[in-house]
């Protein structure tokens, strides 16, 4: 699901680099390039980077909505990862797998890049583009490495196991990292990245200064560094204000990009994002949204319920009525919307959440996005701090629905996955997962454990 010019970079950063799965075995391959061979010059670099852009995919954004509780499994779907909504899956299973080889493919990616730029000797206005291509490798490592201890980490705690944090290409059996080292690295990277990155740099379809900024307020988030994510999140929606209720549906089909820090861009001859979700071609229902996710809207007033689901009565018999809309696109490439990886919305969730553990009005950035998505909204009050990080939660629930966030969030608060009767009668009884399972967290791939010596799987598998 790439962007088609990102697949010609791709193919011409193969014929530079030859880039083999293999940064993790423990002899260095002879059929790469070096990078000081690799990486002539600047447009080399460009190649790069847009070789490691081409890896963002929409694994995390689906693995979360199978797991967790913000959609069913309707009988009509016969194809699509079955197991994994059911909780079946082990190291074996590609599609909860999947996105650790392919974003250590994308670090691997990056760090050879990073080699080749600084091999190069630059002058003049060559080394402001060079500052702009490494800050935004820099913070590509950081948000694959992110992304990885989302999905891979034991747990969101000190001392839990972690990922591997690479700053280099390597050929070694390396063992985990721990869940701070992994985040100190991140937090190293963005730093950087920042620093080097231009003030004026606006295309949202790369990273800029404002991205790194939500990358690092949702970083803090899940380190629970209170004072990091306020500071962070003001950064962005201080550059860039929430959609109002009658721009935010345009989000969704592509004609707005209004509170969207940073996308993944898609284009019609691409394959289709919601197709994740909704098959047009064959007219299936993969996932359908949740009764659970359903019932949480105010449907007559809130705007992201007409934005994220779909009723179709035409639809008969078995199949689903409800469907996924929040991928809907442009109306010429039904389906095929760029895939948002940041928006201000989070930003304020975040924010809210950070104030309510320490100190602030948390309630007053709550009050200030559901204002901007519910019709004659009036602002709600809280009887103490757990009645308001349960609302925050709950708009959570809704305003990030399908986009990569629920089953984490969960886990972030070691709640389990809770679904309704109604949206588990095709799961075989998978209608709670406790967070003393196996699979509350994500396995590392089987083939990594059979190769590298040093890697440890996640407790109970």
């Amino acid at each position: 699901m790439i962007n088609n010019s990102y697949k010609r970079y791709t193919v011409i950063l193969y014929l530079l680099i030859l880039m083999v799965s293999c940064t993790k075995l423990d002899y260095k391959p002879t059929d790469f390039i070096d990078p000081d061979k690799a990486f002539r010059n600047l447009s080399d670099i460009n190649l790069g980077l847009n070789g490691a852009y081409a890896l963002i995919n929409t694994d995390i954004m689906i693995n979360n909505s199978m797991v967790s509780d913000e959609v069913n499994l309707p009988t009509e779907n016969t194809v699509s990862n079955t197991d994994t909504h059911r909780w079946l899956y082990t190291g074996s299973n590609g599609s909860v797998t999947g996105l650790y080889t392919a974003y250590y493919q994308a670090i691997d990616r990056v760090n050879r890049t990073i080699a080749g730029l600084d091999l190069l000797t630059l002058t003049g206005a060559d080394i402001a583009t060079a500052n702009n291509y490494k800050g935004q490798l820099l913070a590509l490592r950081a948000f694959f490495h992110f992304e990885l201890l989302r999905a891979y980490a034991a747990s969101y705690q000190s001392g839990s196991l972690g990922v591997t944090y690479l700053k280099s290409p390597s050929f070694e059996f390396l063992a985990r990292d721990k869940f701070e080292t992994t985040i100190e690295g991140a937090k190293s990277d963005l730093i950087a990245a920042k620093a080097l990155l231009p003030a004026t740099a606006d295309d949202n379809s790369r990273i800029t200064r404002t991205a790194v900024s939500a990358i690092q307020a949702r970083l803090a988030l899940y380190e629970k560094n209170w004072a990091d994510a306020i500071t962070y999140s003001t950064e962005v929606i201080t550059a860039l204000p929430l959609a109002d209720i009658t721009e935010f549906p345009s989000i969704w089909t592509d004609e707005s990009e209004t509170e969207v820090v940073w996308k993944a861009k898609r284009v019609p001859t691409d394959d289709r994002t919601g197709a994740v979700y909704f098959r047009q071609d064959v007219e299936r229902v993969l996932y359908a949204p949740s009764f659970k996710l359903i019932n949480s809207f105010d449907q007559l007033n809130d705007i992201r319920y007409a934005a994220y689901v779909q009723f179709d009565a035409t639809r008969i018999g078995t199949k689903s009525k409800y469907l996924v809309h929040k991928y809907a696109g442009p109306a010429d490439s039904p389906g095929q919307a760029d895939l948002k990886l940041f928006r201000t919305g989070e930003m304020y969730l975040i924010r809210a959440e950070a104030k309510a553990e320490s100190a602030g009005d948390a309630a007053a950035d709550l009050n200030i996005l559901r204002a901007a998505r519910i019709t004659g909204y009036t602002n709600a009050t809280f009887a103490n701090k757990t009645a308001l990080i349960d609302a925050i939660y709950a708009e959570r629930f809704k305003e990030l629905a399908f986009e990569g966030h629920r089953f984490f969030d969960l886990k972030r608060r070691n709640l389990p996955v809770e679904r309704l009767a109604i949206d588990a009668v095709n799961t075989s009884g998978a209608v709670t997962l406790l967070p003393a399972a196996a699979q509350y967290a994500f396995p590392l791939p089987a083939q990594e454990l059979a190769i590298n010596k040093n890697a440890v799987q996640n407790p109970n598998y």
